[in-house]
Protein backbone atom coordinates (compact mmCIF):
# COMPACT_ATOMS: atom_id res chain seq x y z
CA UNK A 1 0.00 0.00 0.00
CA UNK A 2 1.02 3.06 -0.99
CA UNK A 3 1.90 5.79 1.58
CA UNK A 4 1.30 9.37 0.88
CA UNK A 5 2.28 12.75 2.92
CA UNK A 6 -0.24 15.26 2.96
CA UNK A 7 0.40 18.50 3.82
CA UNK A 8 -1.43 20.78 6.73
CA UNK A 9 -2.14 24.49 5.77
CA UNK A 10 -3.09 25.96 2.70
CA UNK A 11 -2.50 22.99 0.09
CA UNK A 12 -4.17 20.88 1.82
CA UNK A 13 -7.33 21.33 0.52
CA UNK A 14 -6.13 21.45 -3.15
CA UNK A 15 -3.77 18.60 -2.45
CA UNK A 16 -6.70 16.21 -1.55
CA UNK A 17 -9.53 17.59 -4.48
CA UNK A 18 -6.00 16.52 -6.81
CA UNK A 19 -6.07 13.18 -5.03
CA UNK A 20 -10.10 12.99 -5.64
CA UNK A 21 -9.42 13.15 -9.47
CA UNK A 22 -7.66 10.03 -9.65
CA UNK A 23 -9.68 7.79 -7.58
CA UNK A 24 -8.15 8.47 -3.65
CA UNK A 25 -10.35 9.81 -1.24
CA UNK A 26 -8.17 11.44 1.69
CA UNK A 27 -11.43 14.41 2.49
CA UNK A 28 -11.46 13.14 6.19
CA UNK A 29 -8.61 15.34 6.85
CA UNK A 30 -10.80 18.11 6.23
CA UNK A 31 -13.01 17.46 8.89
CA UNK A 32 -12.54 19.80 12.17
CA UNK A 33 -13.95 16.97 14.45
CA UNK A 34 -11.44 14.39 12.94
CA UNK A 35 -8.31 14.21 14.95
CA UNK A 36 -7.01 11.57 12.92
CA UNK A 37 -3.24 11.34 11.36
CA UNK A 38 -3.49 8.64 9.32
CA UNK A 39 -6.28 7.34 7.41
CA UNK A 40 -6.74 4.65 4.64
CA UNK A 41 -8.39 5.78 1.33
CA UNK A 42 -12.41 4.22 1.05
CA UNK A 43 -10.56 1.76 -1.98
CA UNK A 44 -7.91 0.06 0.39
CA UNK A 45 -5.50 1.36 -1.86
CA UNK A 46 -3.17 4.08 -0.33
CA UNK A 47 -3.13 5.84 3.07
CA UNK A 48 -2.48 9.58 4.07
CA UNK A 49 -0.41 11.06 6.76
CA UNK A 50 -1.46 14.36 7.87
CA UNK A 51 1.57 16.26 8.68
CA UNK A 52 3.15 19.81 8.74
CA UNK A 53 4.56 21.27 5.65
CA UNK A 54 7.86 21.48 6.56
CA UNK A 55 7.99 17.95 7.18
CA UNK A 56 6.63 16.20 4.01
CA UNK A 57 9.46 15.99 2.42
CA UNK A 58 11.41 14.20 5.71
CA UNK A 59 8.89 11.63 5.86
CA UNK A 60 9.36 11.02 1.97
CA UNK A 61 12.88 11.16 2.13
CA UNK A 62 13.02 8.59 4.77
CA UNK A 63 10.72 6.46 3.10
CA UNK A 64 7.88 6.63 5.64
CA UNK A 65 5.92 7.70 2.66
CA UNK A 66 6.86 6.88 -0.54
CA UNK A 67 4.86 10.30 -2.29
CA UNK A 68 4.21 13.81 -0.53
CA UNK A 69 2.87 17.63 -1.75
CA UNK A 70 4.93 19.93 -0.62
CA UNK A 71 5.93 23.74 -1.47
CA UNK A 72 9.08 24.52 -4.11
CA UNK A 73 10.13 26.79 -1.82
CA UNK A 74 10.60 24.14 1.08
CA UNK A 75 12.23 21.53 -1.42
CA UNK A 76 14.68 24.81 -2.29
CA UNK A 77 15.11 25.40 1.79
CA UNK A 78 15.61 21.96 3.09
CA UNK A 79 17.32 20.22 -0.11
CA UNK A 80 15.99 16.87 0.81
CA UNK A 81 17.12 13.70 -1.08
CA UNK A 82 13.62 13.23 -2.92
CA UNK A 83 12.92 12.43 -6.66
CA UNK A 84 10.97 16.03 -8.01
CA UNK A 85 8.42 14.47 -10.25
CA UNK A 86 5.81 17.51 -11.59
CA UNK A 87 4.99 20.86 -10.74
CA UNK A 88 0.90 20.40 -9.75
CA UNK A 89 0.17 24.32 -10.68
CA UNK A 90 -1.77 25.35 -7.31
CA UNK A 91 -0.53 27.05 -4.11
CA UNK A 92 1.08 29.92 -6.22
CA UNK A 93 2.95 32.40 -4.26
CA UNK A 94 6.69 33.91 -4.32
CA UNK A 95 9.96 34.47 -2.18
CA UNK A 96 10.86 37.84 -2.13
CA UNK A 97 13.20 40.49 -0.12
CA UNK A 98 11.32 43.47 1.20
CA UNK A 99 11.72 46.70 3.11
CA UNK A 100 9.94 49.03 5.33
CA UNK A 101 8.29 51.91 2.62
CA UNK A 102 10.84 54.61 4.59
CA UNK A 103 13.56 52.44 4.03
CA UNK A 104 16.71 54.26 1.83
CA UNK A 105 17.32 50.52 0.32
CA UNK A 106 14.76 49.83 -1.82
CA UNK A 107 17.36 47.71 -4.14
CA UNK A 108 18.91 45.15 -2.25
CA UNK A 109 22.18 45.61 -3.83
CA UNK A 110 22.01 48.78 -1.99
CA UNK A 111 21.97 47.28 1.31
CA UNK A 112 25.28 47.83 2.88
CA UNK A 113 27.42 45.14 3.87
CA UNK A 114 26.82 42.67 7.17
CA UNK A 115 22.97 43.98 6.94
CA UNK A 116 20.43 42.11 8.89
CA UNK A 117 18.26 40.04 7.07
CA UNK A 118 15.13 38.19 9.36
CA UNK A 119 13.98 35.31 7.70
CA UNK A 120 12.88 31.44 8.22
CA UNK A 121 13.96 30.25 5.37
CA UNK A 122 17.49 30.99 5.81
CA UNK A 123 19.21 28.62 3.53
CA UNK A 124 17.15 30.31 0.75
CA UNK A 125 18.03 33.70 1.96
CA UNK A 126 21.92 32.72 2.28
CA UNK A 127 21.85 31.76 -1.44
CA UNK A 128 20.26 34.28 -2.34
CA UNK A 129 22.88 37.07 -1.25
CA UNK A 130 25.58 34.94 -1.77
CA UNK A 131 24.92 35.41 -5.43
CA UNK A 132 24.87 39.08 -4.76
CA UNK A 133 27.97 38.77 -3.61
CA UNK A 134 26.37 40.96 -0.85
CA UNK A 135 27.80 39.60 3.30
CA UNK A 136 24.88 40.11 5.37
CA UNK A 137 23.63 38.39 8.55
CA UNK A 138 20.81 36.13 8.71
CA UNK A 139 18.67 36.39 11.34
CA UNK A 140 16.27 32.95 11.57
CA UNK A 141 13.00 33.92 13.03
CA UNK A 142 9.91 31.71 12.43
CA UNK A 143 6.98 33.67 13.87
CA UNK A 144 5.96 36.99 12.09
CA UNK A 145 8.79 38.05 10.48
CA UNK A 146 7.71 41.67 9.44
CA UNK A 147 8.44 42.42 12.96
CA UNK A 148 12.04 41.96 12.07
CA UNK A 149 12.28 45.91 10.39
CA UNK A 150 9.28 47.07 12.56
CA UNK A 151 11.57 46.85 15.44
CA UNK A 152 14.68 47.68 13.89
CA UNK A 153 16.13 44.29 14.49
CA UNK A 154 16.69 44.15 10.55
CA UNK A 155 16.89 45.74 7.12
CA UNK A 156 14.73 43.29 5.29
CA UNK A 157 13.15 40.43 5.48
CA UNK A 158 13.35 37.05 2.97
CA UNK A 159 9.86 35.59 3.11
CA UNK A 160 6.82 33.97 0.85
CA UNK A 161 4.22 36.52 -0.56
CA UNK A 162 1.06 35.40 -1.95
CA UNK A 163 -1.42 38.81 -2.20
CA UNK A 164 1.20 40.87 -0.92
CA UNK A 165 -1.48 42.23 1.88
CA UNK A 166 0.03 41.96 5.15
CA UNK A 167 3.50 43.04 3.75
CA UNK A 168 1.46 46.19 2.74
CA UNK A 169 -0.41 46.09 6.35
CA UNK A 170 2.95 46.58 7.97
CA UNK A 171 4.58 49.11 6.43
CA UNK A 172 6.55 47.08 4.00
CA UNK A 173 7.45 46.78 0.03
CA UNK A 174 8.95 44.09 -1.98
CA UNK A 175 12.06 44.77 -3.93
CA UNK A 176 12.81 42.21 -5.49
CA UNK A 177 11.43 38.40 -6.27
CA UNK A 178 14.27 35.35 -5.30
CA UNK A 179 11.59 32.54 -7.16
CA UNK A 180 8.42 31.54 -7.48
CA UNK A 181 6.78 28.97 -5.39
CA UNK A 182 4.10 26.19 -6.77
CA UNK A 183 3.09 22.81 -4.72
CA UNK A 184 4.72 20.33 -6.37
CA UNK A 185 4.95 16.13 -6.14
CA UNK A 186 7.69 13.94 -4.77
CA UNK A 187 8.83 10.56 -4.32
CA UNK A 188 10.89 8.34 -2.66
CA UNK A 189 13.82 8.03 -5.12
CA UNK A 190 14.52 4.52 -4.31
CA UNK A 191 10.66 3.36 -4.17
CA UNK A 192 10.30 5.37 -7.05
CA UNK A 193 13.11 3.56 -9.40
CA UNK A 194 11.76 -0.10 -8.56
CA UNK A 195 7.88 1.04 -8.99
CA UNK A 196 6.93 -0.62 -5.62
CA UNK A 197 3.26 -0.99 -5.27
CA UNK A 198 2.98 0.82 -8.98
CA UNK A 199 4.14 3.79 -7.51
CA UNK A 200 4.94 5.12 -10.90
CA UNK A 201 1.71 4.26 -12.51
CA UNK A 202 0.27 6.72 -9.72
CA UNK A 203 2.60 9.22 -10.45
CA UNK A 204 1.68 9.50 -13.73
CA UNK A 205 -2.51 9.59 -13.23
CA UNK A 206 -1.73 12.72 -10.65
CA UNK A 207 0.66 13.97 -13.83
CA UNK A 208 -2.51 13.39 -16.37
CA UNK A 209 -4.80 15.01 -13.95
CA UNK A 210 -2.93 18.41 -13.50
CA UNK A 211 -2.22 18.19 -17.27
CA UNK A 212 -6.02 18.08 -18.67
CA UNK A 213 -6.79 20.55 -15.59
Amino acid sequence: MITIALPKGALLSDSIELFKSIGLDFSAFLDSKNRQLQITDPTNTAQGLLVRATDVPVYVEYGQAQLGIVGYDLLLEKGPEVAHLADLNFGGCRMSVAVPKTSPYQNPRELPPNSKIASKFVNCAKTYFQQLDLPVEIIPLYGSVELGPITGMSEAIVDLVSTGRTLKENGLVEVDTLFQSTARLIAHPLSYRLNLDNLNDLAEQIKNSVSKS
